[in-house]
């Protein structure tokens, strides 16, 4: 498979939102709502394959040198293709073209973003901009996710 990368559209959200929501009932990430897809859909990328979304990840702007991956979530039966590779990858490349300096996430696979150049941080060493979004989320102030940073423009 030679996997196309293009940024989401209105009619990807359903299936955004399922493959995301499926994985986060696994506890392997955390949940999106609707809402949330909708209002940030701009940031993200998706893969298909006979127009049914089989992976998609987000490439989130935080300030002028910051932004994070978020949403990385590839459909089981096409793991083991490099989808999630390919999606870090252009999210990483959307990033350094914009001036983006650090690129950061949060993670339950950090061998994964290690293989891709992140280093592990202590969450406490993000910046506090990145703590807006925490404090909606239902494993606050109990994070367990693993905080690693990418210096795309150093």
């Amino acid at each position: 498979m030679n996997p196309k990368v293009e940024k989401a559209k209105i009619t990807d959200v359903a299936q955004i939102h399922k493959l995301i929501n499926y994985f986060a009932a696994k506890n392997k990430m955390l949940p999106r709502s609707l809402t949330d897809l909708y209002e940030n859909l701009r940031d993200y990328f998706v893969i298909r394959e006979n127009d049914k979304t089989v992976a998609c990840a987000a490439l989130h702007i935080n300030w002028a040198d910051l932004a994070e991956i978020k949403g990385l979530a590839v459909a089981e039966e096409m793991q083991q293709q490099d989808l999630g590779s390919v999606l870090v990858k252009a999210c990483v490349q959307e990033g350094t073209a914009m001036g983006i300096q650090t690129i950061f996430c949060l993670t339950y696979e950090p061998e994964f973003f290690e293989n891709h150049g992140f280093v592990q941080v202590e969450k406490k060493d993000l910046p506090h901009k990145v703590w807006g979004e925490c404090q909606r989320c239902p494993k606050f102030p109990d994070c367990d996710e693993v905080g690693m940073i990418y210096a795309a423009n150093p």
